[in-house]
Formats: C-alpha cells, sequence, structure tokens
C-alpha cells in the first residue's frame, strides 16, 4: 500500500483553478478502488491519499494525471508501506487483517 502526501507549492487561489480537475481524478480512483481513503490536511497545506495500488510504479503513473500535477501546484510523496491490520468492515475491500 501506498500514501501520496501532496504538498501545495503554489497560492491557495492558484490550486483552487485546478480543483475540479484534482476532484475527478479522485473519484475516478475511488470509484476504481485504487485509492481507499483521500482528504485534505489541516490546515489546509496538501491532501493525503491512500492507495492499494500494485506498484510504486502505478502510483507514480497514476499521480501524473493529477491537474495538480500537471499544473505544478503541488508536490508528491510517495510512502510504501506493509499492510498489516485494518478494522474488520474493511475485509471485502482488503482481505482478513493478520
Amino acid at each position: 500500500m501506498f500514501i501520496i502526501d501532496i504538498h501545495y507549492t503554489a497560492p491557495p487561489e492558484e490550486v483552487d483553478k485546478h480543483r475540479d480537475g484534482h476532484v475527478a481524478y479522485l473519484k475516478k480512483y475511488i470509484e476504481n478502488n485504487t485509492f481507499l481513503v483521500t482528504g485534505r490536511k489541516v490546515p489546509p497545506t496538501g491532501g493525503i491519499l491512500i492507495t492499494n495500488a500494485a506498484s510504486r510504479e502505478e502510483v507514480e503513473k497514476i499521480i501524473t494525471e493529477d491537474t495538480f500535477y500537471q499544473n505544478n501546484v503541488a508536490e508528491m510523496t510517495i510512502t510504501e508501506f506493509t499492510h498489516a491490520r485494518h478494522h474488520v468492515i474493511l475485509d471485502g475491500l482488503l482481505g482478513e487483517s493478520v
């Protein structure tokens, strides 16, 4: 699994110009079960995406579709982690927890 940490590099008004495209991007990957959780940071300096993509290469490719990335208004950091445990409610999506 991976965490995509989005950090805005442009003023909020510039980021907002690309938000509709970013939301469409999020919806696409939520609907195909690639993004499990998405949300804005508090305070709103960026966002966090948790994904169960198959590989880092896949995550790198997915990021290029984000309008925030395409318009250079955010930097994105990828962190891979080994999924070990989750709430039982997520078993259908993630399999059984250890």
